[in-house]
């Protein structure tokens, strides 16, 4: 990895911290809204990133997000299995000639239909394993389906806007196809 790559990353790992800590995690309107943007920092690692070293950064980034929420291990648990699957629905989403070398899963690379069905995928599986966590019990099995789908809805929102906003360009290769 270059330095100018290594210093974005690093970049973007500090702003997604200080903006779950510190705006994010006080937003919760009736116990079913809580946006968890910071998992957003995980589906924009590059393709050719290490599966080893993927799981590293999301096991860091959500314990650095614990430690602001006073959530041991909560959050870490559930970026990890994030970072986990992410190899996987990559290679499901996409064919091999898709992934060029230091290519990233943002607009302008994969376009808006691959970056969606990504997004939500990844999304939905944190928050519920998130929520699953949190509560620890299956006898609120509907109400932690409805709070992840509710907090998976928001997220996917202001990933697609922080998407639009600052990693789509003029020259996209692919829209709306595969």
């Amino acid at each position: 990895m270059k330095w100018n790559n290594a210093i974005t990353y690093l970049g973007r790992f500090v702003v997604f911290i200080l903006l779950q800590g510190l705006v994010l995690n006080h937003i919760n309107i009736s116990g079913y809204l809580n946006p968890l943007l910071y998992v957003m920092f995980v589906l924009l690692l590059p393709f050719d990133m290490s599966k080893q070293w993927v799981l590293v950064w999301a096991f860091i980034m959500g314990f650095a997000v614990d430690i602001f929420s006073g959530t041991p291990g909560m959050h870490a648990a559930s970026l990890v299995f994030v970072a986990f699957l992410r190899p996987f629905l990559i290679n499901a989403l996409s064919r091999q000639d898709d992934l060029e070398y230091g290519a990233k899963p943002t607009l302008q690379n994969m376009g808006f239909r691959w970056v969606f069905f990504y997004s939500v995928i990844l999304v939905v599986s944190h928050h519920t394993v998130f929520f699953f966590i949190e509560s620890f019990r299956l006898s609120e099995f509907f109400q932690i389906i409805t709070r992840s789908l509710i907090s998976s809805l928001m997220t996917l929102v202001l990933i697609i806007f922080i998407q639009y906003l600052f990693f789509s360009g003029s020259k996209s290769r692919r829209r709306f196809i595969r």
